[in-house]
């Protein structure tokens, strides 16, 4: 089904072939190495060298939980106007669920800001950000970086990049986005999927066979391949959303002349040209799909990558749930926590399908999800399908092609363009409830759960396909290749007026006297202090698990609320995986405060480090612990917090994701890594000389770890840091950096 080719390799002929078998000179090697379509996008937007890349984007976009921060750290940085396209979408705040007002306070800032700084507005319930953006954004050649993780659109040939929010605000900032050259992996398409087997269940097979191991992370995947032109453009952006999950950092495909129909249809055909790789070009490494050996697949709890064939699952039942359900009683703390009890009557039953957003919301999704319910019913007993296209122009032309109406006389709920099944903001399933859904992620509490307070639901990945059929099935777990139906749907039209009616076209057009307006819960963020020229560090949480997501480190849906208040959203930090970790922070800062009135640290600090002396001029923080933390989410949130409480540093033995890492550096905090976390909470990691190290580009710093009454020597290292990235730190955070500036 998919080979992984661990050794360089080309593609030339059509095929991949093993570099050692290839038998290029180291010439024909290098010039192929620049063959790639990577190569030839990152070269057009670079201002570094080869292998240090300084990349401008052409366009950015942020929706409405990360663009508020975005807008108030550049407007706290000198922002003036945006000096290139900017979108803000509203699809995740988008319920008002709590918080009174200050969702729809969000939106209205939005819109003045931008008015006044010039940028594009969409309204909420029109798109999903990623939909929008392929709709009306993506160009080929083009490059586009999202305050989102799931930022791809390879599929149009746009290298799409999700980050924190503050690599935005650089972008607004007219800096640049620095990264090593990334390794470029072939991704190479062969043969044709089968009836009933869709984007999603090629994307599951992928990420299982890649992110445990690694094999493609902060790499650029390069699709290439015969089996190309046997997916439709749905089933494209269907796969290359979703690889956002394999832990890679952008990706591209070959265009063809199914690609120039989509931007015909969106009225933009000016923006497709050809996009191939050279022959020969050369990969660090490669892939190979055989898309005719795709099966249904489902992603059980709790990741994408955690994938079976649907088969696989029906034949071993009793033993793939039960794994799952040992791992829920985990999270739990307790023995109560069942998905075992879904088998009964020879088979698997769910409680829930939800088809949705940028993965799920897609016009042919739908349509083969109506050609399969057709007649049939999803039942009035627990089993329930929501469905929410991904834009209106999507949910108009399911509507004028009848498919809207069939799948709501089949017992479907439909529902308007909005994010929050993918977050937990939508469509929670009961306490021990199993929903299967396409959309983009299934990790823990995901769909809104809280295992601290004993609530855990399970949620499954699957193709819209799978789920329609096991819609029809009442809920019984069923492949769509079990199901009876015509795959053929009705041609789709883009009906441009909706967006030409309703969006705020304002790039380019900033109105620098318009006025913004804040809504009470909008507040500025609070001081961020510099670094110091020496350091002392307290553990305040130490996470032993093997991946720490963003979710865990601040909580998705139930705190969407509350982005745009650094203060009040930091309360939640580590709500769900280490309740006592505020408490703990705050003390920190605390104290760090009245070193800061008086001179010196609080006796009750001083006498817990033995005969440690501390410098003068040393800052006092906290620091969280975890052996890979950063998995999931671009959303910066996950480090602001630890930094709004106080905190100063990561220890980690990797990190999850690259941007993860630029987050805590762009709000001040040490990215360390240490091959060994011998870390309690409680213990004290004093640093001599701390700025001189950042300064002076040390990668690796001596420093003493006190526990107890044991003092040890130790290593920490930060790697390499850019020059920027080394102010930044030394300033406390991107803000500082650039009002200083």
């Amino acid at each position: 089904m998919i080979k992984l080719i661990r050794s360089g390799c080309y593609y030339m002929n059509g095929t991949l072939v093993k570099e050692n078998q290839a038998y290029l000179t180291s010439e024909q090697k290098e010039k192929a190495r620049k063959g790639t379509m990577a190569y030839s996008i990152l070269r057009a937007h670079n201002h570094g060298d080869e292998q240090n890349l300084k990349l401008h984007f052409d366009a950015i976009a942020s929706h409405d939980i990360t663009y508020v921060g975005i807008i108030q750290t550049a407007k706290a940085s000198g922002l003036q106007e945006f000096p290139l396209s900017y979108t803000l979408t509203n699809c995740h705040n988008s319920l008002c669920a709590v918080g009174g007002t200050i969702n729809e306070d969000d939106h209205v800032f939005g819109l003045s800001a931008a008015k006044k700084y010039g940028a594009n507005f969409v309204p909420p319930h029109l798109a999903v950000i990623h939909q929008y953006m392929r709709e009306m954004e993506a160009k080929v050649g083009r490059m586009i970086l999202g305050s989102d993780s799931h930022t791809r659109y390879g599929a149009l040939g746009t290298l799409a990049v999700g980050e924190g929010g503050p690599e935005l605000v650089k972008q607004i900032l007219n800096k640049t986005y620095d990264i090593a050259r990334p390794e470029t992996v072939a991704v190479y398409l062969r043969g044709n999927l089968k009836k009933g087997v869709g984007p999603q269940d090629v994307a599951i097979a992928l990420c299982g066979a890649v992110f445990k191991n690694g094999f493609v992370k902060n790499k650029i995947l390069e699709f290439v391949g015969p089996g190309i032109k046997n997916l439709s453009m749905d089933y494209r952006n269907g796969i290359d959303v979703m690889t956002t999950e394999t832990a890679c950092l952008s990706s591209i495909w070959e265009t063809d002349e199914k690609t120039r129909e989509y931007y015909k249809i969106h009225g933009r055909e000016k923006d497709f040209k050809e996009l191939h790789p050279t022959d020969p070009a050369y990969y660090d490494c490669g892939i190979t799909i055989n898309l005719s050996s795709i099966e249904p697949m489902i992603a059980l709890p709790f990741h994408p990558s955690n994938a079976y064939t649907i088969r696989e699952l029906l034949d071993h039942p009793q033993e793939i749930l039960s794994e799952v359900e040992a791992a829920g009683r985990k999270l739990r703390g307790d023995d109560k926590f069942c998905l075992t009890d879904k088998i009964r009557d020879g088979g698997i039953y769910v409680d829930q399908g939800i088809i949705a957003g940028c993965a799920g919301g897609m016009y042919e999704n739908i349509a083969e999800a109506y050609e399969i319910l057709k007649g049939k019913s999803t039942g009035v007993d627990e089993f329930s399908l929501s469905i929410y296209p991904s834009s209106q122009p999507v949910y108009k032309a399911l509507v004028e092609n009848g498919y809207i109406g069939g799948l709501m006389d089949a017992g479907a709920i439909v529902k308007t363009a909005f994010c929050g099944p993918c977050f937990g903001a939508g469509d929670v399933p009961a306490n021990n409830g199993l929903s299967i859904r396409h959309t983009t992620r299934n990790f823990e509490s995901r769909e809104g759960s809280k295992p601290a307070a004993g609530q855990l639901a399970a949620v499954a990945l699957m193709d819209a396909r799978s789920i329609a059929a096991t819609a029809a099935n009442g809920g019984k777990l069923t492949p769509a290749t079990e199901a009876e139906y015509t795959k053929k749907v009705k041609k789709y039209f883009f009906d441009s007026e909706i967006y030409k009616n309703r969006v705020y076209h304002g790039a380019g057009k900033a109105h620098r006297d318009a006025e913004l307006k804040y809504g009470p819960n909008i507040a500025d963020w609070p001081e961020m202090i510099p670094l110091g020229k020496n350091v002392l560090i307290k553990a305040v949480s130490v996470i032993n698990d093997p991946v720490t997501t963003t979710d865990e480190l601040i909580p998705s849906g139930e705190t969407s609320s509350y982005r745009s208040n650094p203060l009040k959203l930091a309360e939640f930090a580590l709500s769900r995986k280490d309740p006592g970790y505020v408490g703990r922070a705050k003390e920190v800062k605390a104290d760090e405060q009245i070193r800061r009135e008086t001179g010196k640290l609080p006796e009750s600090v001083i006498k817990k480090l033995g005969d440690v002396h501390i410098r003068d001029n040393t800052i006092y923080g906290s620091c969280v612990v975890a052996v890979k933390p950063g998995d999931g989410s671009a959303r910066e949130q996950a480090a602001s917090c630890q930094r709004v409480l106080g905190g100063i540093a990561n220890i980690a033995k990797e990190y999850a994701t690259k941007r993860y890492r630029s987050n805590l550096i762009n709000w001040g905090m040490l990215p360390f890594t240490a091959d060994k976390l011998h870390f309690k909470v409680g213990d004290f990691i004093y640093i001599e000389d701390i700025d001189k190290h950042i300064a002076e580009g040390t990668e690796n710093i001596p420093a003493k770890h006190i526990s107890g009454h044991n003092v040890k020597d130790i290593t920490l290292s930060v790697g390499k840091l850019t020059q920027d990235e080394k102010n930044i730190i030394l300033k406390g955070c991107l803000i500082n950096f650039n009002a200083g500036k």
